[in-house]
């Protein structure tokens, strides 16, 4: 991992200038790169409460950050209704940033999924064969995910498949989601680091395949909103609230709408439109 918020080199053969003030100044540099990563794109404000330092502090690490590309500004992407005013600015990780950590082995990764599709004929049966690893591979996180939760009660499992998926390296939260517009209320599972994501670029059955593991761990039909993968913040998977008695739902909701919006299946990998 390289180090964030290097400074000027010294020009050869010149003995480096002493600094003491340097090393904590990269510290805190990293802890606020860190925080981005665990958190997702995050406020001057937010970052400024984590860490306990002051705003004029973080805005002064983040500058510099923007500047070496480890971090760029966004406008907050909102779910929901938004409210009045501009949205409030986010500093995101970039590639850069995200590469800081640790996908030293996306290109691998890539090069071999690339040989099982062409292996397998290219084509619809390539992408075939991609998907069944894809599968494969988050089969045995799968059984180790469903034994976690089938030691909490439903209502909270996405909290518990959080806690999961944050041990693996995915830094995960569930929260509260805001109701949708047809009213319907729910959690939302975000994964603010995902160690595959410039390989997912490219194969996107692999968050496909995640995407339908959460769907069965969860037991209830999930949609992903939004994916590192396709430039997002933060990978977001929306969990419907379910009714907690099923046999008192109203028969009509079991069936889907004419105007409901279909499974994200296919496209778990990319931006829906």
């Amino acid at each position: 991992m390289k180090t964030l918020g290097e400074g000027e080199q010294t020009p050869a053969g010149a003995p480096p200038a002493p600094s003491p003030a340097l090393p904590a100044e990269h510290g805190t540099r990293q802890r606020v790169a860190r925080s981005i990563l665990d958190h997702g794109p995050s406020t001057a404000a937010d970052l400024a409460q984590r860490l306990s330092l002051t705003q004029a502090a973080v805005r002064r690490h983040l500058d510099t950050l923007v500047t070496e590309g480890i971090v760029e500004p966004r406008e907050r992407r909102v779910y929901g209704n938004r409210g009045r005013g501009r949205p409030a600015k986010v500093f995101a990780l970039t590639d850069c940033g995200r590469d800081a950590f640790d996908q030293a082995y996306d290109q691998l990764a890539a090069d071999a999924l690339r040989w099982i599709a062409q292996a397998a004929g290219g084509g619809e049966m390539g992408e075939a064969a991609v998907a069944a690893f894809a599968r494969a591979r988050v089969q045995k996180a799968a059984e180790r995910y469903a034994r976690r939760l089938d030691q909490v009660p439903p209502e909270d499992r996405a909290k518990a498949l959080a806690k999961a998926l944050t041990e693996d390296g995915y830094a995960a939260t569930a929260r509260s989601a805001p109701a949708t517009a047809a009213g319907q209320g729910g959690e939302q599972l975000c994964q603010h680091h995902c160690p595959v994501a410039h390989t997912a670029e490219q194969f996107p059955q692999l968050c496909e395949a995640e995407t339908e593991v959460f769907s069965r761990l969860l037991g209830t039909h999930v949609q992903r909103l939004a994916t590192i993968a396709h430039g997002d913040g933060v990978c977001t998977t929306f969990i419907p609230k379910m009714p907690s008695d099923p046999s008192a739902a109203d028969p009509e909701d079991a069936a889907p709408q004419h105007d409901a919006k279909p499974p994200i299946t296919s496209k778990a990998g990319r931006n829906p439109a």
